[in-house]
């Protein structure tokens, strides 16, 4: 049977997940009555909550008899290194981008990334049913992105198509009629390249691109068969990058892709992507191959990783009461775990035993790996986001790391967002209209600046604003910045808070706790209103007296307190503070609880 492997790239949100789901359909994957789940491809919990793709996905349909390989991707900057591995295995990518947003950031990262393979994209203009469509304009902002990316005159002459993948159709032209995906079935089958691969008689190699555990399998590999076949039960090995020899074992399942489903197959060949379980050491980027082949598969390099944080072991005093898993053995296993089948997560041990530094893409990628620990019954103490630092090796200046970020805004608002910016040390370099009396903005903004930015950006855009960012490359370190204005309260005894005590706080500033809720020694508690750091005691209740008057009993109103997510605390905290992760819970507290060590601390700072 042919073959063909293709990835679908995109922005967040421009509908790639949901027009996999519609070619599923109209190959006829699922039959005429069967229950699909929307997304079907997005698996997990946190991908169906928050609406986002986190981990590519392989499928496989059939149409006229040629199989085609889809790889579903992420959309969000912070997951690029999920496709930067991906597009080893594939052989053609279909840039999807949404008819009224264009090009935005992440379309620039992937297709940068699928034209220096030499690959030849095709275009799907996506959403053609939206209201605010301008499909030709959007057509003309990709030819222009295509020829500011060097594109050769050979991918600039790429196809384009229009489509709606929520409804499931797709035309050549504006005019033509809109019944089905026929015609990007066809243009797949058209455009795309087989692939390429050594003789039959060549020997087996492999490139592993995705990693998964399973608890009946074990380490389960993905990868696109370079050359030979591969049988269940097969002897093989695994090569480093360097050829070095991991680990030698068997093929104990090969799995291959069919709609949805993993289906075990006696033997795969050259081209087709499969799934090989049976090694136990093998990693992302390790070639896979029978014994007599001794050199490794080119692997492609992955950018390094912008943002770090600590995970500690949580040491407040209520912990170990919401999680099972709270020993740094446990919490250390579960890390170097994740950054084997995450190659853009890097974990380092530090000086402390009990603490780990891990870096990533963003805040987004390590604030999902936290919930998906919290999930799992996982209790931790996360530092402040700060960013990784580089040295020049030739002027040994220090390097920050950079980031575009693309601002969609009305133009009422578009002051506001300009201020704060430039006091983030921002540049921008490029102002245009995008209609609909909203105007795009480009900045060149150190990603220090960005910590905790979304959160005043959405207030100061009344919800309206939609903000993209990219990393863009590292410059010279742009002085400091200044952080958050306010203090914070602190409670200064243990116990349950009480509603008169947060009701006589009030005008202290906003509170972060309920009534009855357990606060400690050293936990912040609300938010102060000037700039110092406040103890205040919320255990404080009314005093007593035998005598009723109507003015004293009156209820106490509260005003409701702040909410802190994950994401907003970790941007709230400053580098003497912790955010405490439990599996019910999130607080934040200060590093050191007791007031005595924090003055004593204040006061070394200040002497050195």
């Amino acid at each position: 049977m042919e073959l063909r492997n293709i990835a679908i790239i995109a922005h967040v949100d421009h509908g790639k997940t949901t027009l996999v789901d519609m070619l599923l359909k109209q190959s006829g994957t699922f039959r005429e009555n069967q229950q699909v789940a929307e997304r079907a491809m997005d698996s997990n919990d946190l991908e169906r909550e928050r609406g986002i793709t986190i981990l590519a996905k392989c499928t496989s349909v059939v149409w006229n008899d040629v199989r085609i390989n889809i790889v579903d991707t992420p959309g969000h900057a912070d997951f690029g290194g999920e496709v930067e591995r991906i597009l080893n295995m594939v052989d053609g990518v279909c840039l999807l981008v949404d008819s009224a947003e264009g090009p935005l950031p992440q379309t620039k990262f992937v297709l940068g990334k699928a034209l220096k393979l030499g690959m030849r994209p095709m275009v799907v203009v996506n959403k053609i049913d939206r209201q605010d469509a301008r499909p030709d304009e959007v057509h003309n902002e990709i030819f222009d992105l295509f020829a500011s990316l060097d594109a050769s005159d050979e991918q600039l002459d790429f196809p384009t198509l229009f489509a709606s993948g929520r409804n499931g159709w797709a035309v050549v032209d504006l005019n033509d009629e809109r019944k089905d995906l026929t015609p990007l079935f066809e243009l797949v089958v058209r455009h795309v390249p087989a692939p390429k691969v050594d003789s039959a008689d060549a020997p087996f190699k492999m490139l592993a691109t995705t990693l998964e555990a399973n608890p009946y399998l074990g380490r389960i590999l993905t990868g696109r068969i370079q050359s030979g076949r591969v049988r269940t039960n097969m002897a093989i090995k695994a090569l480093d990058r360097d050829g070095k020899l991991i680990e030698q074992g068997r093929a104990s399942k090969v799995l291959a892709f069919r709609g949805l489903e993993r289906v075990p197959v006696e033997e795969a060949q050259a081209g087709d992507i499969v799934a090989i379980a049976g090694l136990t050491k093998a990693t992302v980027a390790d070639t896979i191959a029978e014994m007599a082949v001794d050199e490794a598969l080119p692997a492609q390099p992955i950018d390094p990783p912008t943002l770090a944080m600590t995970f500690s072991v949580n040491d407040s005093p209520l912990a170990g009461r919401e999680g099972d898993k709270v020993t740094s053995r446990m919490i250390r296993d579960r890390l170097f775990r994740e950054a084997e089948g995450n190659v853009a997560l890097r974990i380092r041990e530090t000086d402390n035993s009990d603490a780990y530094e891990v870096a990533g893409r963003g805040e987004l990628q390590l604030g999902i790996l936290i919930e998906t620990m919290r999930r799992e019954g996982f209790e931790l103490s996360i530092s402040r986001p700060r960013v990784v630092m580089k040295t020049d090796a030739t002027t040994g200046q220090r390097l920050e790391p950079i980031e575009e970020v693309v601002i969609d805004v009305d133009e009422e608002f578009s002051g506001v967002v300009v201020q704060k910016l430039n006091e983030r040390k921002g540049e921008m370099v490029e102002m245009k209209p995008s209609g609909a009396g909203k105007l795009r903005l480009v900045f060149y903004v150190p990603s220090r600046g960005l910590i905790g930015y979304q959160s005043e950006f959405l207030t100061d855009t009344r919800g309206t604003g939609v903000i993209n960012r990219l990393f863009h490359d590292y410059a010279p370190y742009k002085g400091p910045i200044p952080g958050r204005r306010n203090g914070v309260l602190i409670s200064n005894s243990d116990g349950e808070a009480v509603a008169y005590a947060l009701w006589n706080l009030e005008d202290r500033g906003p509170m972060m706790i309920e009534p009855g809720w357990k606060v400690y020694e050293g936990m912040i508690v609300g938010e102060h209103t000037r700039e110092n750091d406040l103890e205040v005691n919320v255990l404080k209740g009314k005093k007593l007296t035998n005598i009723r008057t109507t003015s004293k009993d009156e209820a106490v109103t509260l005003t409701p307190p702040i909410r802190m997510t994950l994401e907003k605390a970790l941007s709230y905290i400053q580098d003497d503070e912790l955010v405490e992760v439990t599996p019910k819970s999130i607080r934040l507290r200060k590093k050191l609880l007791d007031p005595n060590d924090r003055k004593r601390a204040e006061r070394q700072a200040e002497a050195g």
